[in-house]
């Protein structure tokens, strides 16, 4: 459960960080902890409280009611189709398209997303 998965980028072997493994957590709470509601983004359009809105869906999805969760058809279509593109070892492409649930177009309080 802890374990890395890796893939090959532009000749380079690049570790994927787990949110499962302690190291890895530290990590990301210490790239968190240097955002600011003044950082410009690396990748998107969105405002540092949009992205940090945007990561937050997938645990108030698996954790809250917030979110309604997918029936029937989007069910069938989420398992089969997006799937195997959302849980993978390759990153994601720049300007992919993203379910409607983690779109951010409204302002985001930073602290609060935080």
């Amino acid at each position: 459960m802890g374990e890395r998965h890796a893939f090959i980028l532009h000749g380079k072997t690049i570790l994927m960080k787990n949110v499962l493994k302690e190291s890895d957590v530290k990590e990301f709470i210490v790239r968190i902890e240097k955002l600011s509601p003044e950082t410009t983004p690396n990748w998107g359009k969105m405002s540092v409280g949009q992205m940090l809105a945007h990561c937050n869906v997938t645990y108030e999805m698996a954790y809250t009611d917030k979110h309604p969760k997918p029936g029937g058809l989007k069910k069938f279509m989420l398992k089969t189709f997006v799937k195997g593109f959302v849980v993978t070892e390759k990153p994601y492409k720049k300007n992919g398209r993203t379910a409607p649930e983690f779109l951010m177009t409204e302002p985001k309080e930073f602290e609060h997303e935080k």
